[in-house]
């Protein structure tokens, strides 16, 4: 199969999902690859709609706007397309006025919660797709701390929240990269350390201090918590700001030598160390169970 067959077949599918028809879609792609006026038996030809259905499907393109009658200076019917800039720019704005409708709609008609929604996550794709649902409906803050590879799959959510005006702060675990809203690298313990003391990647994502992702990765092992608690998500988010004011002073004072030993053997820092309890215990069997594998 061709490079441009299979674009287009690409193409023809996604114009389905907003909604032309199979005949629609396969006729449209064949008037914007020609790029020419077509009449309907070259359309036909082209996109594989049948002779017998085309000028049908050629009148439903253009009573939507798609495409547009022209005629020749023998009166001969062809069809143009509308540009796709102008068909993608329509069918966004379409899209935008939809969503707004809806939030209006939901606005009016919810009520306050009865209840709080709290459910396990398990799974890489799981936890990081609800990450990104938290990300894409923050409306004033997003609180991130995050480990490179997952902040890879987060960036260009958590981009564009920051270029529709959304306080970003991202505390990540390694190079975070391209810097993101405020981002902030975990410098003071290397990332080894961290990942020796707690026993997994964790990750908080927390979205407008109303809904947040708490989550552990561990190899091939993964859970996580979606919440929409307050109690929980306030935890979630002063953990994470916490964390960010700790680098921060860190930063401002690492000459001093007597603070760099405090910190490397205090007995009441090493009592706060993450590295106990049952969460880092079943990651830690988990982890030799593999290596019995």
């Amino acid at each position: 199969m061709t490079e441009a067959k299979t674009l287009i077949e690409q193409l023809v599918v996604q114009l389905q999902a907003v909604g032309f028809s199979a005949y629609e879609a396969k006729a449209y792609t064949a008037l914007v690859e020609a790029g020419r006026p077509l009449n309907g038996y070259e359309v036909a030809k082209r996109s594989g709609v049948p002779r017998s259905t085309v000028y049908e499907v050629l009148g439903k393109l253009a009573a939507r706007r798609a495409a547009y009658e022209v005629a020749d200076e023998s009166d001969s019917v062809s069809y143009v397309p509308l540009s796709p800039a102008m068909l993608t720019s329509r069918f966004r704005s379409n899209m935008d006025h939809v969503v707004n409708s809806l939030e209006s709609g939901f606005d009016l008609l919810s009520t306050p919660a009865q209840a709080r929604l709290t459910h396990a996550i398990s799974g890489r794709p799981d936890l990081l797709d609800r990450c990104q649902d938290v990300i894409r409906a923050a409306r004033t803050d997003i609180f991130v701390s995050v480990w490179p590879e997952e902040l890879d799959v987060l960036r260009t959510d958590l981009r564009r929240a920051t270029d529709q005006g959304v306080d970003v702060s991202v505390l990540c675990f390694g190079d975070p990269g391209e810097p993101i809203g405020y981002s902030y690298q975990h410098e003071f313990s290397s990332p080894d350390q961290v990942l020796d003391n707690v026993g997994c990647r964790l990750m908080v994502v927390a979205g407008d201090r109303e809904r947040a992702v708490i989550g552990g990765l561990d190899g091939s092992d993964t859970w996580g918590t979606y919440t929409d608690d307050a109690a929980v998500v306030a935890v979630s988010v002063e953990y994470v700001r916490h964390d960010i004011a700790m680098q921060l002073l860190m930063r401002r004072t690492s000459g001093d030598e007597s603070i760099q030993e405090y910190w490397r053997t205090a007995k009441e820092l090493m009592r706060l160390r993450s590295d106990h309890g049952e969460p880092a215990e079943r990651l830690r069997q988990m982890a030799k169970a593999r290596g019995r594998r």
